[in-house]
């Protein structure tokens, strides 16, 4: 791994900077990122001042800078990517709310939509002046996202919807989705998708916020009853879906590849053993809180270099394959552990949420509650775990019976 910019990235290391110091403030020492969580509604502070920033870019050519000249983004290098966003965590600027667009919808419209798709729709994506959402998962088809059964049937020149989505985050505030429907039930369940564009304001789509245990409302049931949409918002051909599905997992997976969100790690724990006392000592000075330690340092410093490995990657022209996957199925999940650990340190304290009462602003209360759903988007710990062992170890696949049987007689419950 080579940890050194090159001449041509320190350069534009430097240009990055020059336009950060003239346009934001930088963070004080210590102090954390603004977390991408609490936005009620389209009006709400945060989500107004993310979308104030995020235009800011886009005016000066910093927004979306991977994307194509043509699409509004500058052509960009994966790894001038990198260092944007390396040097833009060093300021006080709001956190990106709009990666689902930017980062795996956009994408997918470059590849698989037509030119009127692409004219339409990316310039106000890259700017945020309309937000998306990804309607992809149901209470009966995570996991095995093949096995949606929200509809779409034909109706001149307009499909109706039926079904519902879960866990869809922004679906409140967002003017767009993308959806996966089943418009073919006699095919296979993977050939009888179809993929479109939604306009979430449209008649027939009911959207119930989810409220999760840390308070916050952050994903959405979304209910489709009736819901019509042109087909000129189908994107790719019918039944071609799972294809275009394919794309947006593929970059869903890149966006987060490096699975630990936000919110305080094991700089902030250290600390955090150092200033609680424990058994009449600081906490630091226990032989088995310096063992936990120990074990939390190693991982976070092993997906530190993993992370370092794609980005040399990236930095050579080379593309990371599947074996991104580590990052999330290992940093969601120490997250949580982390969190854990710093709750236990704080005693009593620890079920406080109060962020005036507990240590450290209750940011460990926080990470603890939010990675719990880290450990479920873009992939559970066990399909993360099944994609590293077929497609980076080479193991053999699990299974699939059904894989080649149409979708209605797929077996539903027992008898059936």
């Amino acid at each position: 791994m080579d940890f050194d910019d090159t001449p041509e990235e320190a350069a534009f290391r430097q240009q990055v900077r020059s336009w950060l110091d003239a346009n934001a403030e930088r963070r004080t020492p210590g102090e954390r990122r603004e977390a991408p969580v609490g936005v009620a509604d389209r009006t709400s502070d945060l989500l107004v001042r993310a979308r104030a920033w995020q235009a800011r870019k886009a005016d000066a050519g910093w927004a979306c800078i991977t994307w194509p000249v043509e699409y509004g983004g500058r052509g960009a290098t994966a790894i001038q990517n990198v260092i944007f966003e390396q040097e833009e965590a060093r300021y006080r600027v709001p956190p990106n709310l709009f990666s689902v667009g930017q980062g795996m919808l956009g994408p997918t419209l470059m590849v698989h939509g037509s030119a009127a798709q692409q004219r339409r729709y990316l310039p106000p994506m890259l700017r945020a002046d309309e937000i998306w959402c990804q309607l992809f998962s149901e209470p009966a088809a995570g996991s095995d996202l093949a096995g949606l059964r929200t509809s779409a049937v034909r109706d001149g020149d307009a499909w109706i919807l039926h079904g519902q989505k879960t866990w869809t985050s922004g679906a409140h505030y967002s003017k767009w989705g993308m959806v996966l429907t089943r418009t073919d039930p006699s095919a296979p369940k993977h050939a009888g998708i179809t993929y479109f564009i939604v306009d979430m304001e449209s008649p027939g789509i009911e959207i119930r916020p989810i409220r999760q245990i840390n308070g916050e409302s952050d994903f959405n049931e979304v209910f489709f009853d009736g819901a019509r949409v042109p087909d000129e918002n189908r994107v790719g051909a019918v039944n071609d879906g799972w294809r275009c599905a394919l794309t947006t997992l593929m970059n869903e997976r890149l966006v987060l590849g490096g699975g630990t969100g936000y919110g305080p790690g094991f700089d902030e724990l250290l600390q955090l053993a150092r200033e609680t006392p424990w058994s009449g000592r600081p906490a630091l000075q226990d032989a088995g809180v310096r063992q936990r330690l120990a074990d939390f340092y190693v991982r976070a410093r092993g997906l530190e270099h993993t992370r370092n490995r794609a980005w040399t990657a990236l930095s050579r022209g080379q593309t990371p394959g599947p074996e991104n996957a580590i990052g999330k199925l290992v940093g969601a999940a120490l997250r949580q552990q982390l969190g854990s650990f710093a709750l236990e340190l704080q005693g009593s304290a620890g079920a406080g949420l109060d962020a005036e009462a507990t240590p450290v602003g209750a940011s460990f209360q926080e990470i603890y509650l939010y990675a719990a759903g880290l450990r479920l988007a873009g992939g559970t710990d066990e399909i993360l775990r099944n994609i590293l062992a077929e497609r980076v170890l080479g193991l053999p696949g699990e299974p699939r019976v059904d894989k080649d049987l149409a979708f209605q007689e797929i077996p539903t419950r027992r008898g059936r």
